[in-house]
Order: C-alpha cells, then structure tokens, then sequence
C-alpha cells in the first residue's frame, strides 16, 4: 500500500510548490480586518488653525455606533458632536466643536470590520502647538479583556462542537454504518451538536459586550442583544442556531430508525441521509464563510466556497480521527470496528488532506500576499505553526495507514483472541450470600472482572493495538492545530497589517513633513536586547540651526505602529568645539511621541545627536547620528 502512495505524495507536493509559487507570485493588493489607512488631520500633524470635522479612511467599509469616533481634548474631555457619518467609500467624520483652543487633541476609534472582528485605535494631533496631554491610548485595544477570552473560548467550542459533530456523523455514515449502534459514537455526535449549540448561544450574548465595551454586565444588555441580531454576524449566529435544529433531526434519525433497519433497507435511506446530512454540514459552514474572512477583501465570490470546503474537510479529517478514536477504544468486543471501515476512513482522510491543502493555498495566498509576511506579521507567524502541526499531523497519519494495512492484511477476530485468553472470570457468592449489600459488591466486581476482559481482548490485536496508539497521537496534535486555527481566524490577516503599517509610516512621514518643513529628521533603529525591545527611534529638529529649536521624538515598533517606552532621553554634544552632552527632557505627549521646546542649540557644526530609550526596567540602550546643524 506504501508503494501506492508514494507517486501521488509526491505529484502532490509537487503541485503545491507550483500552484504556492504562481498565486504568490500574482499577489495583488486585498484586506480583511479593517485598517487605518488615512486620516484627516493626519497623525502628529500641527494644523494653524483648528479643524471643524475629524475623518478616517480605512481599507474596507466597517460598522459605527454613536461612540465608535471620539475625538478628546488635552484634559481628556470630547470635542465630537453628533454621529459619526459615512463621508465616502471607506472615509467616516465626526464634527468637532466650534472655536476648539490650541494643544494636542486625541482621536480614539472603535469600529466593527466587515468581517466581523473588532478594530480599535487612536492617534493625536495638534492645534497651534503641541501640548501634555491626559489621555492615554497605549492600550487602545478592542476585542481583549475577560470579554476577549471568554469570545475566543466560545469560538474554539463552536468549531469544536461542528468538527465533531460532522465529522463522526460521516465516518458512521461514510465508513461504518454498523456504528449506529455504538452508544459511544452516539454520544460522542450528541456531544459536538450541544457544544457547538451552546458556544452558538454563548457568542451571541457576547458579541455585543465583544464589540462594544467589553464588559461583563452588558452581556445580558437586552437592547445590545437587539443591535447584534441587525449585524451580519448576529444574522450568521441565528442561520448556524436554525440548522443546528435541522442537525438534530439528522442526528436523530441517524441513531433512531436508520439504525433499527435492516442493511438492505438501509442503503435506501443512506443517500437521502448523505445529501441532507451534506447540505446541513455545508450551511453551518457558510455561516462562518460568510460572516468573517472570506466574505471581505479579494475575490469574495470565490473564497466563500473555498472556505466551506476548507472547513467540511477539517471536519471530515479531524472530526472522523475522533471517531475513530472512539471506535478503537469503546466499541464493544462484539462489534468492534472492521479493517475494511478503518481503510475508508483512511480513504476520506487522504482526500480531506488534498482538498486542505489546495484551499490553504489560495487562503494563504488571499491572507498574506507575498513570502516576507510569513515572518512579518503576527498571522504569518501563527500560519507557519500551523503548517507545521499540519506536517506533523500528516506524518502520523502515514504511520496510521500503515497500521490500517497490516490490520486488514491479518485480521485477528475476538474469538481468536478469546482462545489465547485465560478462561472467563465469573465471580461467585460464598454460600449463604444473599443479602442485597453482598450482591451489589459482587456484581460490581464481575464488572471490573468483565471490563478487564475487554480490554485484554482489545488489546490483543498487535496491529489494532498501533492503530489506537497512532491515532491517539493524531488526536493530541489535532487539538492543538484547531486552537491555532481559531486563533487564526481572529488575527489581523498579514496583508492588512503591512498595508496599515505602510499607512502609518506615510502618515507619520507626512505629518513629519508639514510639521517640520526644511527641518532635520533622522531615523535609528535600536535593539535594547529584552523583550519587545526592538523598534525605531526618530528625531525631528526644527529649525534646525543656532538659537531655540522644536524637537519632536517618535518610537514606533518594526511594524511601524506607535510604541510607549519607559523613558526617552537625548543628548546633543558638539565634539569639535568640545561642547555637550546638553541633556534634552522631552515631554510624552502621545503614544510614541514626545516633544521638547525651546531646545537651544549654542552654534553650527556637526552635532552627535544620542538617544537613550528604556523598554523596562533593565533594558535600555543609547543610540546617536552626527548631523550637521545650522
């Protein structure tokens, strides 16, 4: 059977190179998770006189309320008026109060995506000249807290609960139909229909606190509940809630009357089973296509159905592995689970592992875009761990055909194991043992006598005793990959998170630009050596030459997001004229931002411009340019 597989592995390896290089090398530009990609007055920009509305362009249409857009003045109280309005596309304003007095204004924003993820941020601005501001904004996040966790919980439960409930309904229906029988592999369906109803349950009276404020109290907020069912992802929760209904009765008639017929009457039944099971699988699976990654960005029409495959056949891998699983461990000696129905599985397993990997291609492709976000971005990231279990999960799965091969090639019966087996234990009362009490510990102890039976008889088959062993290891690895997996789909995509990066950079650089007209500016990258200690370290001089200067520090991480360090301190020493170091205290004005004024610079030359940046308690380090002033 080895032999067999060995040219489709690698034809199939093959195409993948091929098919990974030719999408990744057309990328063309898509989004998923809002991003931030413009704003006017753009951040860190001083404007002379102040604005009358403030408007931010993301890189997809998002979901506002009366609180999404704030804008705070330097004591932290709002300067907005009225709803936030849909100006053009993507772009969104506020009005701000009248007559507004010159300092550092911030601007927060929380939005839904149309992908259904919440996006939260804030950047600041200036009137006139910068100011000290109130207002922190170094954890402006949106979807965190105890709400946070307790969504992605819930979101780890529903995929559970449907991958278990689909895939163990068609490893019955699909491989082994003598199965219907089976109490655990009843059970163990039943199980992932009610995690998956009650997780379906659970984020909808989350969602509106997920989205919103983030509190515990409002999760039973009966109007925020009203707001979720007009969302498309509280429509998506109710369609998934419907067809959990339409599961039920499946699932029903699966372990009721198709179970007690005989298996001529059942083949007639099975199809209407198979295509009614199909399409009830197939829906709940758009209802997360349709609500979240693959129903925003590029090629939406295509990936929607992509994704619903991608999903079907996790479902039809992993939630028939646990099937398995349980078959090899609690079906009942007398009906244990046949060669024949182990090497199906086998067989839908491998064509599971085809249609992933092609749709995981295009996704990874829709995702990330290009070679570099696979180490750039937070999702590129996790998507290489989860390629990884993947890999690892495959090569199990080699080890369990293997398993499956030698067990079809030699079969070994319970009654042939039953014959190697020391004579059945029957355990006896003494003579004179009648009493009710005697009797219970009795027929407890033939319990445990007849429990141990079974499992010596189970474990008697060398080669069915692997097979549990390799698929036990695959189910371990599966449960890791599926919380990756969730944790995937609430992560930023990688091409959003460099374009929102390019959008910062340009943003900054513009705004440095207007602020700093024939000013010096210089870059420096910095590496304190602790954790999270990387970033880049910029200095604006204005005017740049002898007499008072504006000095303006911004810190932004790799990614070129904003970055609040400890402390920021600079020095400015004239080695030629043996002047300096002159000590610079800037004042933080803003999420990496600081600013200093009235910096004197005594006389031209080249000037040693040195930068101390603190990450933590103990790591910091000083970093410095020479730059010609005046």
């Amino acid at each position: 059977m080895t032999q067999t597989i060995t040219p489709r592995v690698r034809m199939l390896v093959l195409l993948f190179l091929a098919v990974t290089g030719a999408l990744l090398a057309g990328a063309g530009p898509a989004s998923a998770h809002a991003a931030l990609t413009g704003s006017d007055p753009a951040q860190g920009v001083v404007v002379d006189k102040a604005p009358t509305q403030v408007t931010l362009t993301f890189s997809e249409t998002v979901s506002m309320n009366d609180d999404s857009l704030r804008v705070l003045d330097p004591k932290g109280a709002r300067v907005d008026s009225g709803k936030p309005s849909n100006t053009s596309g993507t772009s969104y304003a506020v009005q701000l109060h009248s007559g507004l007095p010159d300092g550092t204004y911030t601007v927060t924003y929380q939005v839904v995506s149309a992908d259904s993820h919440p996006v939260a941020g804030a950047y600041t601005f200036s009137v006139g000249s910068p100011s000290k501001t109130s207002v922190s904004v170094s954890d402006q996040t949106a979807g965190g807290g105890v709400v946070g966790g307790l969504y992605g919980f819930g979101r780890y439960l529903s995929y559970a609960g449907f991958i278990v409930m689909v895939g163990a309904a068609a490893f019955v229906l699909a491989c082994w139909q003598r199965g219907t029988g089976v109490r655990a592999l009843q059970r163990l369906v039943v199980a992932g229909w009610v995690a998956m109803t009650a997780a379906t349950l659970f984020l909808l009276l989350l969602r509106g606190s997920y989205t919103g404020s983030g509190k515990l109290g409002d999760i039973f907020d009966l109007e925020l509940l009203g707001q979720v069912l007009q969302t498309k992802t509280g429509a998506a929760l109710v369609s998934r809630l419907l067809l959990l209904a339409a599961a039920a009765l499946f699932i029903a008639v699966l372990f009721g009357a198709y179970d007690k017929r005989e298996d001529e009457e059942k083949r007639d039944l099975t199809f209407g089973l198979a295509i009614g099971g199909t399409v009830v699988a197939a829906g709940l699976a758009a209802s997360w296509a349709m609500a979240e990654h693959a129903s925003t960005g590029l090629q939406p029409g295509v990936a929607m159905p992509v994704d619903v495959v991608h999903l079907l056949a996790v479902a039809a891998w992993l939630g028939g592995l646990a099937a398995l699983l349980v078959a090899l461990y609690r079906a009942p000696v007398d009906r244990p689970v046949e060669a024949d129905a182990v090497h199906r599985f086998s067989q839908v397993a491998f064509g599971s592992v085809i249609a992933l990997i092609a749709t995981g291609v295009y996704q990874s492709w829709r995702q990330l875009g290009s070679w570099s976000a696979f180490t750039e971005t937070g999702y590129g990231r996790l998507l290489l761990v989860k390629i990884g279990l993947v890999a690892l999960l495959v090569g199990i799965a080699w080890i369990s055909r293997r398993w499956t091969a030698r067990l079809a090639d030699t079969t070994v019966t319970a009654e042939d194991v039953e014959r190697k087996q020391p004579a059945k234990e029957h355990v006896t009362a003494p003579a004179g043992a009648g009493d009710s009490e005697r009797a219970a510990q009795l027929a407890r102890q033939q319990a445990a006598v007849d429990a141990a039976r079974e499992k010596r008889l189970r474990d008697g088959d060398p080669n069915r005793f692997g097979l549990r062993r390799s698929v036990l290891a695959e189910a371990g690895v599966a449960v890791v990959l599926l919380a990756v997996t969730t944790a995937l789909t609430s992560t930023e995509p990688g091409r959003t998170e460099l374009e929102a990066a390019r959008a910062t950079s340009a943003s900054a650089s513009a705004s440095s630009s207007d602020a700093t007209s024939g000013a010096l500016t210089l870059d420096m990258s910095f590496d304190t050596g602790g954790a999270d200690g990387k970033g880049v370290v910029s200095i604006d001089l204005d005017p740049a030459r002898s007499g008072a200067n504006e000095m303006h520090v911004y810190v932004t991480r790799p990614n070129g997001r904003a970055f609040d360090v400890p402390e920021v301190k600079v020095a400015l020493t004239l080695e030629a004229k043996d002047i300096g170091p002159l000590p610079v205290a800037p004042d933080h004005i803003a999420t990496g931002h600081w600013a200093a004024t009235g910096v004197q610079i005594p006389m031209a030359g080249e000037w040693k411009i040195a930068v101390t940046v603190r990450t933590s308690d103990i790591d910091q380090v000083t970093v410095s340019k020479n730059a010609q002033i005046g």
